[in-house]
């Protein structure tokens, strides 16, 4: 297959604040140059938080910046020595500049999952919907904390893309989910995803923790926003309570003494999906746990889908925390 010399992609040149900075622009198409390239042609990408941090310069990275780190799609084309891929393929990987037409992967790369020759576009949806924050979820639940069966446990923003999938596992898990959401709208999400007990972010959430929980507080707090949610994650905590903080959606936790954590004999937890997905064992074990919850039903992930054209639309909804579940983009063939 010839590739095109020229495709579209979400991109930026420089740091900013403002989601403003993105283009939907034109740049040079990917091509073999090496014996294990692979060439994919995206069907659809996952919209993640991510790509905000390394837009505003919270994460380094080097720009100008093609967006996206998860897509589904077909190999379009392969270097001489690929054994494992052959064009046609249909596949869903984590890697770099996924908001495009096409990405270069290599052969040697783990974090790829070979789909079903006969996956539906509805299924190709799904595993660009799942894939990051679905393993995200499973190595939460598994590992940072390892969930307990009666274990009290707080979600933050339980209506977000991780947030529902979260929700549902540890319920799964025989946890009683405490969700905090910003609006009776979002946790009736969570509610349906087995949240037992909701609070409303403009609640006083540190004592509602503690009524629902007749004092003792949650033995894990699950924090994706941050800075703002740092200290009350702290107050909801038990007694050997672990404090899991993922995300930055507020910005960054201020450097801590460790001390604090003294009180309660308390442990804490800065975890990223790649440190437990390292290996190959690794990631098979996480992908084979998510496929297992993807065809069983028990993950039922919900999304929205804007044209790659629109990402910058989609990162401003959501981080202003306009969205709930998942959303993906889908990319002009």
């Amino acid at each position: 297959m010839t590739l095109p010399a020229t495709q579209k992609v979400a991109s930026a040149s420089e740091i900013s604040e403002s989601p403003d900075i993105i283009q939907y622009t034109d740049a040079e198409t990917p091509q073999i140059t090496g014996p294990h390239d692979i060439i994919v042609k995206n069907k659809y990408a996952g919209v993640n938080f991510i790509e905000a941090y390394f837009r505003k310069g919270i994460y380094p990275t080097q720009f100008p910046l093609i967006f996206g780190k998860e897509a589904s799609g077909v190999v379009a084309a392969v270097g001489d020595e690929v054994s494992q891929y052959k064009v046609g393929d249909k596949v869903a990987y984590m890697g770099q500049k996924a908001y495009a037409q096409y990405t270069k992967l290599s052969d040697s790369s783990i974090h790829i999952v070979k789909l079903a020759d006969d996956a539906t576009d509805e299924q190709m949806r799904l595993w660009a919907a799942a894939l990051l924050q679905g393993l995200t979820t499973i190595a939460l639940a598994l590992e940072s904390y390892a969930v307990k069966r009666g274990d009290h446990v707080l979600v933050w923003a339980a209506a977000g893309g991780v947030g529902q999938i979260l929700t549902k596992y540890v319920s799964h898990l025989g946890a009683h989910v405490i969700a905090v959401a910003s609006s009776d709208e979002k946790l009736a999400i969570a509610k349906d995803l087995g949240a037992e007990f909701l609070i409303r972010t403009d609640e006083d959430v540190a004592a509602k923790v503690k009524e629902y929980t007749n004092n003792k507080g949650v033995e894990a707090v699950y924090d994706s926003i941050g800075k703002d949610t740092f200290d009350t994650s702290l107050q909801s905590l038990a007694r050997k309570g672990t404090f899991v903080s993922y995300g930055n959606a507020s910005g960054p936790v201020p450097p801590l003494s460790i001390s604090i954590l003294a009180a309660k004999n308390a442990k804490i937890c800065r975890p990223t999906l790649y440190g437990y997905i390292a290996t190959p064992e690794e990631w098979k074990s996480l992908t084979d746990t998510l496929t297992k919850s993807l065809d069983s039903g028990l993950f039922q992930i919900k999304y929205t889908t804007y044209p790659l054209s629109e990402y910058r639309q989609a990162t401003t909804d959501l981080e202003a925390r306009r969205t709930t579940g998942k959303l993906i983009l889908e990319i002009p063939q």
